[in-house]
């Protein structure tokens, strides 16, 4: 007699999310996770990491503003495709692509460069590591805590992730991959990603249209513009502790 064990009520994923992301092929997983180690890996061994300094970008600005005049197309596929694997892989140097899309495509141009790279990027990041990793986690904190956590998310996600961007406190990385383990869709992690960035990327981008005024990254950023991210953040929160507020008052008798 065959013998059949339910299989996991919980999950992970939203149900909006892309069918192949609910596949179990766990060979195909291992491959995923081996090919994305091993480019991880090849960047820092092979020294990479040295090309994304600030030092470097102002060696060489103007070879590639010079690139960029003779081959503008060329040169912004090529500075897009550099971005997109940069975030999507969570490799360091975001700060240094920033300045320099500012530097190379001026303010306008350089933000929707990099609004499309990271966006895209940090998508890529969140579709590996819910692939990859949404199951193991769910088998090992499956439980009603977690669940009340899914459908807080998938109520207001939108909120939330706007928070978590606009904070300069957050690791950009760490909120592709943690928002993955989570039931927060596809589509809002995506539309709060490309919202949540632009202050963060107007910053960066306009600093590098005067690269010759800046020493170290860290310029970029005073205390007064990481005070302006952190109010707007709280702001983005309002709707989820409005909807709060607005429950518990449901829940008491007038009077």
């Amino acid at each position: 007699m065959d013998l059949q064990f339910p299989r996991p009520s919980f999950t992970l994923c939203s149900k909006s999310d892309p069918p192949f992301l609910r596949a179990e092929m766990s060979w195909k997983k291992i491959a995923l996770f081996a090919l994305v180690a091993a480019l991880i890996g090849g960047f820092f061994l092979s020294g990479l990491g040295q090309l994304f300094t600030l030092e470097t970008l102002k060696a060489n600005h103007r070879q590639l503003a010079a690139a960029y005049a003779q081959h503008r197309l060329a040169v912004t596929a090529v500075f897009l495709a550099i971005y997109i694997a940069q975030a999507a892989l969570s490799l360091p140097g975001a700060a240094v692509l920033s300045l320099a899309a500012g530097a190379l495509f001026g303010l306008a141009r350089g933000m929707v460069v990099v609004n499309i790279g990271a966006t895209t990027g940090a998508t890529l990041a969140f579709l590996f590591a819910r692939y990859l990793f949404r199951e193991p986690v769910a088998r090992k904190l499956g439980g009603p805590r977690l669940e009340k956590l899914n459908r807080e998310l998938e109520r207001e996600g939108m909120s939330y992730l706007l928070f978590l961007r606009l904070v300069p406190v957050f690791p950009f990385f760490l909120i592709n991959l943690g928002a993955a383990l989570t039931a927060i869709p596809l589509r809002t992690f995506f539309i709060g990603t490309l919202v949540g960035i632009v202050p963060g990327s107007l910053v960066f981008v306009n600093a590098g249209a005067s690269l010759a005024t800046i020493q170290t990254v860290s310029d970029v950023t005073s205390p007064r513009v990481l005070g302006s991210f952190t109010l707007l953040g709280l702001f983005a929160l309002v709707p989820a502790i409005y909807d709060k507020i607005k429950k518990g008052n449901g829940g008491m008798s007038p009077g």
